[in-house]
């Protein structure tokens, strides 16, 4: 499969830009659009001679030559025409793989806690709805220029050519239709912008009922959910058809308006072909012209109706334009010797109240920290402190380095997280593992227990996992997000509640596995399930902070000692 290498572009939110970075096709498109639609003359006039040479008994060699050259004209303009639609099509395709690229880019540079401000549906109305309905509407625009435009030039003038005051009369209604169309585009650009909205809405509403099924089914309100999700449904179908319906029914009314001309063609071009003044060759190729003329008219009005939806959709998705981040791959990380050091490590989401308070400690590779506590004591707000996405006191130091002062790609190669969300693509096993870096995952595999699985699935590593991984088990994703972490070999592993949806068994065979890497890396494994606890070099109770080994917390720790208790009595899951 080839890959398409996106180039990223500057200031993204003009629109105009977006034409300048794709300017060898436009350059292409300008030439093939004036060549072929200047040439689509030769096809109304080689028609009106055609008709001349058989009125007038011509030799069947002239006619036979003039058809040949008129085929072979007609030809080399089809062959203009396909070499403009390419372009086109190659500047919409380009188009939009930047667009995407460039939101994409965006979102991943936000902060976990912006991403969560945004609601699932919108994002994925703008990024795949808005950004097609906007490449749509420039692809068109650009077409137009040529495809009506120029040909209206290229055909008024030809008209002109014929007949100056019969082109004045029976193109005077042209204009009305255009400006049918510039009056109503603000209708229906409300409608559209109210479908738009209903369509963010419904894809939300629809991911809702996805994610929360058991839950709605569990408290009784699958009724309740279903019957308003029907509704929300009912009305956005309405808006849909109401929206389509200003957009496309608008089409008739504007080619009858521009043809309405045709009646003085008729009359008066009639009357030039009975008083010798025009062959029938000429009213032929004169009627022709028109009426290909007043199609195009009409096709333009209603190309201010896709500029209008794609003026909307741009709105919603330019926010997302901002500059391309480059990832800064200036690496000084250095492999080897490994120490964490937590200095009195402090944070609370709003200063009156801190979660987390006063928290130290120190490990070196090779080395498990377990760390665990009741609900809500901060437990996944302290391994979220080591990606860098909130400001705390105190300090943690990687190699007596603070991990604010290492850039985005040094955290990524040193600290590998994986929090309560296996986070999967709609992609293969394998790309949801390896994210582009190709190799061997066959070691990954083995270490979270998935070879099994892998040989029981019809394409094995590239099984498509479905969205978010809906083709899998729960057990089964979370053992593919692990993986993927332990693909990457960051020094050290940050571990939330990683086994919550693997069954106890596999569970002890994975923290088997990882033990065949121990010396690696150091391993932070959060959880309140405390069965392989006993492994743990060191462990940290949150509430209490307190510190200490898996014996020496069963003598010092009131709260662990009773979560063990708990477990030993096959509640501990229960205990939160």
């Amino acid at each position: 499969m080839k890959t398409i290498v996106i180039n990223p572009m500057k200031d993204p939110g003009h629109i105009s830009n977006y034409w300048k970075k794709e300017k060898f096709a436009i350059v292409i498109v300008f030439i093939s659009g004036i060549i072929y639609n200047v040439g689509m003359l030769a096809g109304p006039i080689f028609q009106g001679n055609l008709i001349d040479d058989l009125v007038a008994g011509k030799s069947l060699k002239t006619v036979i030559f003039t058809a040949l050259f008129f085929v072979v004209t007609i030809t080399l303009l089809q062959v203009f025409r396909y070499i403009k639609r390419f372009y086109i099509r190659r500047f919409a395709n380009n188009t939009s793989a930047v667009m995407r690229f460039m939101i994409y880019n965006d979102l991943v540079h936000k902060k976990e806690r912006q991403l969560n401000e945004e609601k699932l549906g919108s994002l994925m109305t703008k990024t795949i709805s808005d950004v097609d309905a906007c490449v749509e509407g420039m692809r068109k625009f650009t077409t137009e220029i040529f495809d009506s435009g120029v040909l209206m030039i290229s055909y008024i003038t030809a008209l002109a050519f014929y007949d100056v005051k019969l082109t004045i009369v029976s193109c005077i209604f042209t204009p009305f239709a255009m400006l049918c169309a510039e009056k109503l585009k603000k209708t229906i650009y409300g409608y559209t912008t109210t479908y738009r909205k209903a369509a963010s809405e419904i894809a939300e509403i629809t991911y809702d009922r996805i994610e929360n099924a058991a839950l709605y089914r569990i408290t009784g309100r699958e009724e309740e959910n279903l019957a308003s999700y029907d509704k929300k449904l009912d009305e956005f179908e309405k808006k849909s058809v109401i929206a389509n319906l200003w957009e496309n029914s608008m089409q008739p009314v504007y080619n009858v308006i521009a043809m309405s001309g045709i009646v003085f063609v008729i009359v008066m071009g009639g009357g030039y072909v009975l008083s010798g003044k025009w062959t029938v060759g000429n009213f032929s190729t004169y009627a022709t012209m028109f009426a290909a003329m007043a199609f195009k008219a009409s096709k333009t009005s209603k190309l201010f109706n896709s500029v209008q939806k794609a003026r909307i959709s741009w709105k919603r998705i330019q926010p997302y334009f901002v500059e391309y981040h480059k990832t800064d791959k200036s690496c000084n990380v250095q492999k080897g010797e490994l120490q964490v050091s937590i200095q009195n490590l402090t944070f609370g989401y709003s200063e009156k109240e801190h979660i987390l308070e006063d928290i130290s400690l120190e490990a070196d590779k090779g080395q498990w920290i377990g760390v665990t506590g009741p609900v809500a004591c901060g437990k996944s707000t302290f391994g979220k402190l080591f990606l860098g996405e909130y400001k705390y006191e105190g300090n943690i130091l990687i190699n007596q380095k603070n991990i604010t002062e290492y850039n985005e790609f040094e955290r990524s190669k040193l600290i590998g997280y994986l929090g309560h969300s296996p986070q999967l693509m709609s992609d293969t096993i394998y790309n949801n593992i390896t994210l582009g870096d190709e190799g061997d995952i066959s070691k990954v595999l083995k270490l979270v227990c998935f070879e099994e699985d892998i040989r029981t699935m019809e394409y094995g590593i590239h099984t498509m996992v479905g969205n978010g991984g809906v083709r899998l088990s729960g057990g089964q994703q979370a053992r593919i997000a692990l993986a993927r972490v332990l693909y990457h070999e960051p020094e050290i592993l940050i571990l939330d509640d990683p086994f919550s949806a693997v069954d106890e068994n596999t569970e002890i065979k994975i923290i088997d596995n990882l033990q065949q890497i121990k010396d690696k890396h150091i391993l932070i494994l959060i959880s309140h399930r405390l069965k392989m606890f006993d492994r743990m070099d060191q462990i940290l109770v949150m509430s209490e902070n307190k510190m200490g080994t898996h014996e020496e917390l069963l003598m010092k720790s009131p709260l662990y000692t009773k979560l063990y208790q708990l477990l030993e009595n096959e509640g501990g899951d229960d205990f939160e």
